[in-house]
């Protein structure tokens, strides 16, 4: 029974990756990423059945885990390498945070909710422990000072506009992707940073997100 389960998700995980690929997703190294962790692993028990739908799924402290193909396509925009140090704003349930740790050299993934962080570190162990991954509970926004520079960031919510203490943190030729705007059609942005701190931004598409809160949760 084990078996037949293990090989149904096997197959819905391979049809997922053709589906992304079917989207325009192509970095191979992502696909295979993708193709490797089990979603179901980071949603609800209620939720199994439509893991790999292309829908968000609501979490708990009232947060939500974006689509496969959105969070296909912020990772693909990142960039991410091999030597990368990635900074991670918002790691929800840590499905994404699996998909980077898997690309990147290090990846430091923040939370204002300790809840959150605490059961997204119990779920990469799950998954035979992420050695590579540093998980933080504290105010995302303000980023993580003592390992600055990153080479990328990843804000998973959505924002205004690119918050300063975050391009601060920004390697030189660093890359951070995040949703700006506010309601229901954000515009999903690359902000690179020059030699000289100069920062350009190009449009990657329209998403949906839930907004990026400011400061730590008090509770959960």
């Amino acid at each position: 029974m084990t078996e037949g389960r293990d090989e149904a998700e096997r197959t819905r995980r391979a049809e997922l990756v053709l589906k992304l690929r079917s989207r325009g997703v192509r970095d191979m190294r992502l696909l295979r990423a993708i193709e490797m962790i089990p979603r179901t692993l980071f949603v609800r028990a209620e939720h199994a059945d439509v893991a790999y739908a292309d829908r968000a799924l609501p979490i708990a402290c009232g947060q939500t885990l974006e689509s496969p193909f959105q969070i296909a396509a912020t990772t693909e925009a990142l960039g991410v390498g091999e030597a990368d140090v990635v900074l991670e704003v918002g790691c929800g349930t840590g499905y994404q945070t699996a998909i980077l740790a898997s690309l990147a050299s290090r990846v430091v993934a923040i939370d204002r909710w300790r809840g959150l962080v605490e059961a997204a570190e119990k779920r990469l162990e799950r998954l035979g422990g992420a050695p590579n991954v540093a998980f933080v509970a504290a105010d995302g926004l303000q980023g993580r000072a003592p390992e600055a520079p990153f080479d990328r960031i990843l804000i998973s919510g959505a924002v205004l506009a690119p918050p300063s203490a975050l391009l601060n943190q920004l390697k030189p030729g660093g890359v951070m992707v995040a949703p700006i705007g506010q309601g229901a059609r954000l515009r999903l942005t690359r902000f690179r940073k020059g030699p000289n701190g100069d920062v350009e931004d190009s449009l990657i598409g329209f998403v949906r997100a839930s907004p990026m809160t400011p400061g730590r949760a008090a509770a959960l």
